[in-house]
């Protein structure tokens, strides 16, 4: 693996024009993400977390001299569509697709017949704990599930990067720590690279090999924390000292950083 690591971005700024008024969303966005870790990403609101995710994905493209490294070599506009896995905050399910038809479309798109997609994606159902529920529909699914199934669905692409956009945000608070401890279980055993947001700084601790903070708006990267907490890691950690200094840390810049998007927007 190159020096640069599985994905590097290097000096990225975004800009949006609109109505005559310049936004910069971001500005010097500079790190590494290792092959195999497990990087995840706060920051305030409105500090540019989904333009960064969506400039990774190929979606948007960095202004000026960015730039955007992948195994090494630089990626152009759009060169990262298809590189990478992207799930977003919605579980975007088709609700006339059974639970397997919608797991087996990742490999439909790639373009696998659909027999053999269904057959591979069917051998994933007892990994993610939906054995049983195959012939199902999303309206049939709690939240949890439906994640379950948005995130088989993101593993069968099979890149070795993935991007999750918040892909617990919207489950009660029970649900969400389960589905923490269940997720990384799946990255135990697949060693997939992960990026994933969160508002959360107890998920982004509890998950993360690393945990990036970014700024207030323009965005850009404030802290890159190391968690140094063995894994694999059960519920108690949050109780540990040393999971309680990182979160001190953290949360001192995260509430630093909030305060100037209420002032800026007072």
């Amino acid at each position: 693996m190159p020096a640069e690591g599985l994905l590097a971005l290097r000096n990225v700024w975004k800009r949006f024009h609109s109505g005559g008024t310049e936004t910069v969303a971001l500005h010097d966005v500079d790190f590494v993400i290792e092959p195999g870790q497990f990087v995840t990403l706060i920051g305030p609101s409105g500090c540019g977390k989904s333009t960064l995710f969506n400039i990774i994905a190929g979606l948007e493209e960095p202004d000026g001299d960015g730039s955007v490294l992948f195994q090494g070599q630089p990626q152009r506009h759009r060169d990262l569509l298809g590189k990478v896995s992207f799930m977003p905050q919605k579980d975007l399910l088709f609700p006339w697709r059974t639970v397997l038809d919608n797991a087996a479309l990742a490999l439909e798109i790639e373009g696998m017949p659909r027999k053999a997609a269904r057959q591979k994606a069917a051998a994933l159902f007892p990994e993610f704990g939906l054995q049983g529920f195959e012939k199902h529909y999303p309206r049939q699914l709690s939240g949890g599930m439906r994640q379950r199934v948005a995130l088989m669905r993101t593993f069968l692409f099979e890149r070795e990067l993935l991007l999750l956009d918040e892909p617990f945000g919207a489950l009660d608070a029970l649900t969400r720590s389960m589905m923490q401890r269940w997720l990384l279980e799946i990255w135990a055993r697949h060693r997939r690279t992960v990026l994933f947001i969160t508002h959360d700084i107890d998920e982004a601790i509890f998950l993360g090999d690393r945990v990036i903070v970014m700024s207030a708006r323009p965005g850009t990267v404030r802290c890159d924390e190391r968690v140094d907490l063995p894994r694999p890691r059960s519920g108690e950690v949050m109780l540990t000292p040393q999971f309680l200094d990182v979160k001190r840390r953290l949360l001192a810049i995260v509430e630093e950083e909030s305060r100037k998007t209420f002032s800026a927007s007072a």
